[in-house]
């Protein structure tokens, strides 16, 4: 394997864990003999387009180790979109720099940039090995088992729909209805996280994943039989879900540099507030829209701590397959346990080119048969990552006498 440096960045969205990738990078790399530094390019890309990278090894030990709970994207976060005109001036900043070994931590589209740079870097004589680190609170990489993030942005999640549905239930005097709006585009693991934890409310009683086309005369239907049978409805929606057309149900038409739509940017309505408009006109009720944008993919105070350590653990094995020569891949969990016995995970890979061109959404087994709730074998699956959840109760309600 080639003796030089390494490079390491991130990129996309944050979750709660992703400096713990980063930490877990750094720490495996400067123990290593064939590397020498380790830099971290500022704000993905970016940083090595515009000559602006970190010293990670100059840092403290204590630094370094207060990453491992520290929320955001520490070395700062880039979406830019590679163009064939970057490549000179990347390949100009990897010889200056002399790295060898090529680190990121992303979905997707991180591991495309991954995939081209050392490509490019290797046609062009410069030997270098990269390694995909995941990351996405979607939970929608192809190839393994789940994200670092998503076990705690699936908690967020979780937990706001239980406590949400606690208060749905005690106000339903006044509002008859709550809808909770997830991130996530196209796959629907982080509103059919919300179903693990009914407890006393029963919340959430409809889901809305975008695996499934909105119906709006069903979805009213499912709204009046919820609401006759609990006092109140309790609605998780996905943001990206779309109407039979395909078109966004949020209304929004605005795209991102990667041809994504960017859901109730630029005066669109968000799916929450869309959703709240259809039942306050059918109905007549009052009720409420949660719209937490962001907040799942940085609540560090919600963290899983398999998460943590999960994400530490996944830096480390990038590096160690980096060093082993197993470059072109990235890194993948898979569980070896099955639904009835204690939750194991082994490490894998899968080459970055596959991961790059395909995507995971939540697979048919675990959506319910009328689309609006999850199957047993989802709540098997995602309850081992959610750590501990609280337990509410519900009052008997007797009827006092007199």
């Amino acid at each position: 394997m080639p003796v030089g440096n390494a490079l390491i960045g991130q990129s996309g969205g944050p979750t709660s864990v992703i400096n713990s990738s980063l930490a877990g990078v750094v720490d495996a790399a400067m123990k290593a003999k064939s590397i020498g530094r380790v830099f971290g390019m500022r704000f993905g890309i970016e940083g090595v387009l515009n000559d602006f990278l970190i010293d990670l090894g100059a840092e403290s030990a204590e630094v370094r180790k207060g990453l491992r709970h520290t929320p955001g994207s520490a070395l700062g976060s880039s979406r830019l979109k590679l163009k064939d005109e970057h490549f000179p001036t990347i390949m100009k900043q990897l010889k200056k720099y002399n790295i060898r070994y090529f680190f990121m931590c992303g979905g997707n589209d991180t591991m495309d940039t991954i995939h081209r740079v050392v490509e490019y870097a290797n046609a062009n004589g410069h030997e270098m090995v990269g390694v995909g680190v995941p990351k996405t609170v979607d939970n929608d990489l192809y190839g393994t088992d789940h994200t670092p993030g998503y076990p705690s942005a699936a908690r967020y999640v979780a937990l706001s729909v239980q406590q949400a549905g606690v208060l749905a239930r005690d106000m339903q005097k006044v509002d008859q209805f709550v809808v909770f709006q997830t991130i996530g585009r196209s796959a629907g693991w982080l509103p059919a996280a919300a179903a693990a934890v009914r407890g006393a409310t029963s919340a959430p009683h409809i889901l809305l994943l975008p695996e499934r086309k909105f119906d709006r005369d069903n979805f009213l239907q499912a709204v009046a039989a919820a609401h006759k049978k609990h006092g109140f409805v309790s609605i998780v929606c996905g943001e990206g879900i779309t109407n039979a057309d395909g078109s966004p149900v949020s209304a929004s038409t605005t795209r991102d540099k990667f041809g994504n739509v960017e859901f109730g940017a630029m005066g669109g309505t968000s799916v929450a507030i869309s959703l709240h408009q259809i039942i306050s006109k059918e109905f007549g009720w009052r009720g409420e829209f949660q719209v937490t944008e962001s907040l799942p993919m940085s609540a560090a105070d919600r963290g899983v701590k398999l998460d943590f350590l999960e994400a530490y653990a996944c830096g480390q094995q990038a590096v160690k397959l980096a060093l082993q020569g197993n470059g072109g891949v990235m890194v993948t969990m898979q569980r070896t346990n099955k639904a009835s016995e204690p939750y194991h995970m082994e490490f894998g890979t899968i080459p970055l080119k596959e991961v790059a061109n395909h995507e995971r959404p939540l697979p048919d087994n675990f959506i319910s048969k009328d689309g609006y709730d999850v199957t047993k074998a989802f709540v098997n699956y995602v309850t081992p990552l959610l750590g501990d959840i609280p337990e509410y109760v519900s009052l008997s309600g007797k009827r006092a006498k007199p």
